[in-house]
């Protein structure tokens, strides 16, 4: 019968498409990797890899059978995972992705809560703007912000972010405020490309509006935007909960108040349904807070 733990040594090798950094994953030796591996081969019957000298490349019947060893893989490992949740603190490291802005803003008082809740619980956090491959890279979890593009990964929605249009009263005072969306055009606007860069559509009281606006800026980068708009270089697109303490201190004003600009979903993304208990608490965690934390746009 083919061992269980031998499916796991291909899995991690195949993951890392090496066998030393295999070795450091697991903290088995290359050598016993190698024979392990070796041995499974044997066992099915077809070699699971190409070997060189400076690379290992997985066989079109080793992909195949690296899915369903993963599969079945991850279903032991969530067994295990879950049967000691139900006996034991939840404990082990979180290890998540996520925006840089999102997760320095609203996220980071939030896992200071959750850290205070599960003290045996470690953190390991990416704060970056590039979508990390779940599937290659050792992540439990990614927070997103956005349409999502089509993929086999699993989405849990958390919230959505309310956008408005805002400006400082300097750069208004100069300029004047807008009246209407159209106005917008004449105006100099900072663009976030996560919030649909120079192409705006606005809503009120089910009427609809899209404006191609203009301006020196286009950013990646949100808070780089709001720090812009806050030294008097447009008007900007921004979620109300990353200026909310901006506009309490008179640093950015509403701009066409009575139209809400569209609003953006928050996503906890897993390679699978299923997962340890501790990426399961702090995704329902936060789902919990971040609605009552934060009203629902449109």
């Amino acid at each position: 019968m083919i061992a269980l733990d031998d499916m796991y040594y291909f899995v991690e090798v195949a993951k890392a498409m090496s066998f030393r950094k295999a070795a450091g994953a697991t903290g088995v030796p290359v050598s016993t990797l190698s024979r392990r591996v070796g041995a499974l081969e044997s066992s099915v019957g077809v070699r699971l890899f190409h070997r060189t000298t400076r690379k290992i490349e997985l066989t079109d019947v080793g992909r195949a059978y690296y899915k369903r060893c993963k599969e079945i893989v991850d279903q032991a490992r969530s067994a295990h995972d879950e049967i000691q949740a139900s006996w034991v603190e939840t404990s082990g490291s979180l290890k998540v992705t996520m925006p840089v802005d999102f997760g320095s803003t609203i996220l980071a008082p939030l896992v200071a809560e959750f850290a205070a809740l599960h003290p045996r619980v470690d953190f390991e956090f990416d704060l970056s703007s590039r979508q990390a491959d779940l599937v290659s890279e050792p992540f439990d979890l990614a927070i997103r912000i956005g349409t999502l593009r089509d993929s086999k990964l699993i989405s849990r929605r958390l919230c959505s972010l309310r956008r408005s249009l805002y400006a400082s009263p300097k750069y208004l005072a100069m300029h004047g405020a807008p009246g209407s969306p159209a106005d917008l055009k004449s105006r100099q606007c900072v663009g976030v490309r996560s919030a649909g860069g120079n192409r705006w559509t606005l809503r009120r009281n089910g009427e609809s509006e899209t404006v191609t606006v203009h301006g020196r800026f286009v950013l990646s980068s949100v808070m780089m935007a709001k720090r812009l708009t806050i030294l008097d270089q447009g008007i900007a697109n921004l979620a109300d909960a990353i200026v909310a303490e901006d506009v309490a201190e008179g640093q950015l004003v509403r701009v066409l108040p009575t139209w809400q600009a569209s609003s953006v979903p928050v996503y906890a993304i897993t390679e699978s349904r299923r997962t340890p208990e501790r990426v399961r608490l702090f995704i329902a965690f936060l789902r919990d807070k971040l609605r009552a934390l934060l009203p629902e746009g449109d």
